[in-house]
């Protein structure tokens, strides 16, 4: 007895074809790519050439004697100690300004968190210093206030008898954290007073039935909640006050140990004309920035979490 085993007949498939929401997303993304050109032309590929600039020695006023010396310019930028002042210049103004501004920023918006008349005109008051243009802000603060002769802070001075004295001469550091502060604490103002204004008040109401005051209900519910947006401040600040130029440059022109890492760049790009050694120092302001943003994007994708989660 024969038994015969049946054929299956194995069906043949069709040709894949893309799935039609890949189409419909590569259709979405088509009409941003030339953006994304352009963006990679003017930023990326700039940097990629600082980069390689960065590894040569490379004089200007020498083009010919160019070599190839791989990270000795970061090496001397990192040793050199007037580059090692720079960077420590940096550090300190960026930390001084940030934490002014942030505690003057939330003196502001907590007063501006309450409601009074008038408080549209004061909140655009407030806020007007940072919409001045940098250079114009050190300017201003330069020649009418500064300034030993006529400027507005030993006139004040004069007038109730105090000694007259060079503000850029004897504090230059300090006059250039000023000018920085009174720029950026509108700044700091507007991302705490958005932070309280969005506040559970409910919450905040419990409390005070309970018996919490003022402090105790800062304390307890207020601070905690801002706790993010004092970090995106402090981060976003931080971001833009570590490469900040303008106002070392037009106050005290990095003399008087003022020189922060963005000027001793510029010193040693147009001044000494050392192209390598200031993309290494360009290299390394780049390299900083990006890890204070990329820690400032997880704040901010962590605020809205948190923003959606409360809807």
């Amino acid at each position: 007895m024969t038994i015969t085993t049946p054929v299956v007949a194995t069906p043949v498939r069709a040709p894949a074809k893309p799935p039609r929401n890949r189409v419909r997303a590569w259709a979405t993304r088509a009409p941003l790519l030339p953006a994304l050109v352009f963006l990679i032309a003017v930023t990326q590929l700039p940097f990629v050439a600082t980069v390689v600039i960065s590894l040569f020695d490379w004089n200007a006023l020498y083009p010919d004697a160019r070599r190839f010396t791989g990270l000795d310019n970061y090496r001397q930028v990192l040793t050199d100690p007037d580059l090692r002042h720079s960077v420590w210049t940096t550090a300190l103004l960026t930390a001084s300004v940030v934490i002014a501004s942030l505690l003057l920023g939330l003196a502001l918006a907590l007063l501006l968190d309450r409601r009074f008349k008038g408080r549209g005109i004061v909140r655009t008051l407030l806020i007007a210093p940072f919409l001045v243009v940098p250079v114009a802000a050190a300017l201003l603060w330069k020649h009418v206030l500064y300034n030993p002769e006529y400027g507005l802070l030993n006139g004040l001075l004069s007038y109730v008898g105090g000694p007259q004295r060079d503000w850029i001469s004897g504090t230059p550091l300090l006059a250039v954290e000023a000018a920085l502060v009174w720029q950026w604490t509108p700044f700091m103002m507007l991302i705490l007073l958005a932070g309280l204004q969005s506040r559970d008040r409910e919450q905040i109401e419990a409390a005070r039935v309970d018996g919490a005051g003022d402090w105790q209900v800062f304390r307890h519910l207020t601070l905690p909640h801002l706790r993010r947006y004092l970090e995106l401040g402090a981060l976003l600040g931080s971001i833009h006050i570590v490469q900040n130029f303008d106002a070392v440059f037009t106050i005290t022109s990095g003399g008087l140990g003022t020189a922060n890492l963005p000027y001793t760049v510029y010193q040693s790009f147009y001044q000494a004309h050392e192209n390598g050694l200031a993309s290494a120092a360009g290299v390394l302001v780049v390299i900083g920035s990006l890890v204070i943003a990329t820690l400032a994007l997880r704040v901010v994708s962590s605020l809205f979490r948190e923003e959606v989660s409360r809807a």
